[in-house]
Order: C-alpha cells, then sequence, then structure tokens
C-alpha cells in the first residue's frame, strides 16, 4: 500500500511541474531573455526582412526544429516584408550565449531594425507568430 501512495505522491508532483512547463513551450513571450538586443546582417549570415526578421535557432537532431521551420517559412511567406533565418545553434555558441538561447527551437522576432521584441522557446504555433509579428510591425 505505500508503494502504490508513493507512486501516486511522484505522479502528481511530475504532472504539478510539467503540465505548465509544457502550456509554456512555444508561446511568444512579450518580455524574456535578449528582448532589446539587436542583432545585425553579419551576425545572422542574412539580410534582415523590410518590416521584421523570424530567427530560428536550430540544432541537427531536433525534430521540432524541423516543425518550426515549416512554420516560419510559411509564415514569411505569406507576410510582406518578412525574412526567415535559421542558424544552427552549435555553431554559434557565441551568439546563443549572448542571447540566452536555452533550447532549440527557439524563435526571435526582429523588428525592422533587428530589436528582439517577441521570442518563443520550443515550437510555436502559425498563429501565435502571425500575432506576434502584427505587435512588431
Amino acid at each position: 500500500m505505500a508503494g502504490l501512495v508513493g507512486c501516486v505522491v511522484v505522479l502528481a508532483a511530475a504532472s504539478g511541474h510539467g503540465v505548465p512547463r509544457r502550456r509554456r513551450s512555444g508561446s511568444v513571450r512579450v518580455r524574456g531573455r535578449g528582448d532589446g538586443k539587436r542583432l545585425d546582417a553579419a551576425e545572422l549570415g542574412a539580410e534582415l526582412g523590410e518590416r521584421a526578421t523570424l530567427v530560428q535557432f536550430s540544432s541537427a537532431f531536433c525534430a521540432p526544429c524541423r516543425a518550426t521551420r515549416r512554420v516560419l517559412a510559411e509564415v514569411a511567406a505569406v507576410v510582406p516584408g518578412v525574412a526567415h533565418v535559421e542558424i544552427d545553434a552549435e555553431a554559434h555558441l557565441e551568439l546563443v550565449r549572448r542571447l540566452d538561447v536555452l533550447k532549440t527551437p527557439t524563435v526571435l522576432v526582429l523588428d525592422a531594425d533587428g530589436r528582439v521584441v517577441r521570442r518563443a522557446a520550443g515550437q510555436p504555433r502559425k498563429a501565435d507568430v502571425i500575432a506576434a509579428l502584427g505587435e512588431a510591425v
């Protein structure tokens, strides 16, 4: 009986930690690590978009990164003046550290000047990315 109670307690504790964390994953936040910092074309290895830029930090064996790449490419194709830039996090560790990227995929929304205005850690939903662009442009 004690083993069953212990199992229930462990499952409840894990759920209490995991459920809120899962809800936050991929959400596009207004404030967070790296906000207000500027990135330029030289740091990104690509030109900034006229109105905004979606910067995706990925790693080679990240399955959510592939889905995020599709979502961001679709958004960039639909919204005029928006560019999508994907950065290999492992090859750009200095930039990853400077922007406090802790997991992949991490998406940064840059305004026309290259300033970080929004970010999402985890796979964002398409509607959230479009809403973040609407606020950033």
